[in-house]
């Protein structure tokens, strides 16, 4: 004898609706390439740095913008100075504060305008020189092991594919020179 389950309407409508709700949760949170990715985009295209390395770098600091820095300092990149943790949350930390997103990413690329690296490399879409100058700059106390996981992040995002199509906008032909 066969036996036939049916589903009640009350169970149709539950399961159609747990079934919206899981679809617009993935669709609500973009991941951190999507919500970042116009922002680095802009930014390589104005300070002549390829978005990779922006992207790149900013993953690997912000550990995907999951960080404790990311999160109440809006501190993408690893970089130190002031903030006012110790006063409002009673935290102590050397990492500097920025009032937004957009003003932490905007620093790294001036903080990477004032290398001696910089004038020989602007322009140049290829992330490779890029990670390696800043490597040796101390920006990271294991520089090798610092540079083995961006350019991995870069690579398994496919942030260096990403960057092959916006080539021209880093040419330093094309440039007006204006940030």
């Amino acid at each position: 004898m066969k036996t036939v389950t049916s589903i009640t309407p009350y169970g149709l409508i539950l399961t159609i609706y747990l079934l919206f709700f899981q679809l617009s949760l993935s669709a609500q949170k973009p991941s951190f390439r999507e919500k970042y990715q116009p922002l680095a985009d802009s930014l390589a295209a104005a300070y002549k740095i390829p978005s990779a390395v922006i992207l790149g770098v900013s993953i690997i600091e912000s550990g995907n913008g999951t960080s404790r820095n990311s999160r109440l300092l809006r501190n993408f990149f690893g970089i130190k100075g002031k903030n006012n943790l110790l006063k409002t949350k009673g935290i102590r930390s050397s990492y500097k504060q920025y009032r937004s997103d957009t003003a932490s990413f905007i620093d790294f690329c001036k903080l990477i305008e004032r290398k001696k690296f910089y004038p020989s490399l602007v322009g140049n879409p290829d992330y490779r020189p890029w990670i390696l100058a800043l490597s040796k700059t101390g920006y990271s106390e294991v520089p090798e092991t610092w540079r083995k996981l961006i350019t991995g992040a870069i690579q398994k995002n496919g942030l260096d594919k990403a960057g092959e199509k916006k080539n021209l906008q880093l040419s330093p032909e094309t440039s007006n020179g204006n940030h």
